[in-house]
Parts: C-alpha cells; sequence; structure tokens
C-alpha cells in the first residue's frame, strides 16, 4: 500500500472511528505507532491549513501548526507565532527558539527527538500582540486534537498566555509555576517563555529547575 492509499485508509477510518484502529484479529491497536501517528497528525495539518475562522487567516503568510516529533512524551506549547515563525511556518525558531534548542539539549532531548512544538493560536497577531480570547477560542479545538492525537507523558506551556488558557485559571506566572496541573488527564507544567528568559536573563536559573522537573518526570 503506498503512502497516498495509507493516508486515505487512515482519514476514512478517523471519520468513521475516531482515533482508534480496528482490525480483524482480536487484538485493538490504538493511533500511537510512529507510521499512524504521522500520517494522522499530517492529515490533520492539511485539513486545517487553509483556516479563516478569525482575520489572522488573511494577514497570516504561513500557518504555524506545529512541529517535531509526532510520538513526543513531551509537549511544548507556546503562546503566538512571531512574523519570524509566519515567514518559516515553523514555530520557536530566531533567538528564543535557539535558546529552548539549549535548554532542550542540557536535559538530554532536541525538537526532533521526543518533542513536539506547538501553540495556542497557529497564526501570528499584528505587532506580536497578545493572542484575543476569541483567538484562542478559535484554535483550541486545533490544539485539543494534536494533543489527542500526539498522547504526551506530560505537556510544557511556555508563558503566561499558554498557561491561562489551556488550564482556564486567571493567575500570575509566579502561581502558575508553583506546582503540576492536569490538563484533560494529562500532567502540565508552566514556565517561562524563552523570550521572557531573553529579556530578563536572571529568571533563566528557575526555568532551569522547571526543565529539570520535566526531565526527571518523562525519564
Amino acid at each position: 500500500m503506498n503512502i497516498v492509499n495509507k493516508n486515505k485508509f487512515i482519514k476514512q477510518h478517523i471519520e468513521l472511528y475516531g482515533n482508534e484502529l480496528f482490525f480483524d484479529s482480536p487484538s485493538h491497536y490504538s493511533i500511537k505507532s510512529d507510521l499512524l501517528n504521522n500520517s494522522v497528525l499530517s492529515i490533520f495539518e492539511s485539513s486545517v491549513e487553509d483556516c479563516m475562522k478569525c482575520e489572522l487567516g488573511a494577514s497570516r503568510k504561513k500557518i504555524v501548526f506545529g512541529s517535531g516529533d509526532k510520538n513526543a512524551d513531551l509537549l511544548i506549547v507556546g503562546e503566538a507565532p512571531n512574523e519570524y515563525e509566519d515567514e518559516k511556518g515553523r514555530p520557536f525558531v530566531g533567538k528564543a527558539g535557539k535558546l529552548l534548542d539549549k535548554i532542550l539539549k542540557a536535559i538530554g532531548l532536541s525538537r526532533i527527538d521526543n518533542v513536539y512544538l506547538t501553540s495556542v493560536i497557529k497564526c501570528k497577531t499584528p505587532r506580536n500582540r497578545d493572542p484575543l480570547l476569541s483567538e484562542i477560542n478559535n484554535c483550541h479545538s486545533y490544539l485539543l486534537k494534536q494533543i489527542e492525537i500526539i498522547k504526551p507523558k506530560i505537556i510544557v506551556a511556555l508563558g503566561k498566555v499558554a498557561g491561562k488558557s489551556l488550564l482556564n485559571k486567571d493567575l500570575s506566572l509566579k502561581e502558575l509555576r508553583s506546582q503540576f496541573y492536569e490538563f484533560n488527564s494529562t500532567p502540565l507544567k508552566v514556565t517561562y517563555h524563552p523570550q521572557t528568559l531573553l529579556n530578563d536573563p536572571a529568571l533563566k536559573k528557575n526555568a532551569w529547575e522547571d526543565f529539570q522537573v520535566v526531565r526527571d518526570f518523562i525519564n
């Protein structure tokens, strides 16, 4: 079966049964296998790449859906793409992305190995402002589906906007960082966005402590 037919087969099963595949044998296999996860997430990405739910769709260059290991234990959720990420179509590029890469390397991970990167909304905002609640709500179902397909062991929300959006809690970043939470039964940790660490390097120590906790949880 070639890749086109595989994708068609998987898409048809998703429409019929959701994110589970059933075979003739009594065994019931989840969609967690590498091939199925890659295909399903790719199909889902294709289905939303022309999204025009809000005005942000008209001003973007590329939708920034996400990138990384589609079978990752660690799902990292940022706030919104910036202009550079909008041009590249990938999350966490530029100086903030390089800093995040260094942090991940320090805990034995990388953006292509056991990590998947995405954001609360998939399009850049004007002048890099915080996303509006309506924009977050428009993209929320996309993020939910990504989490459902990837099935990470842990989610890390980078920044106050991402943390508040996922937890629906109007708390300060200090309060959000203070404990582990759960998002639909998946453990969730909130920490600083790498851009915040570039703006205030004194916070790097706290962020490093957070990522050490994440590393220990995964291991």
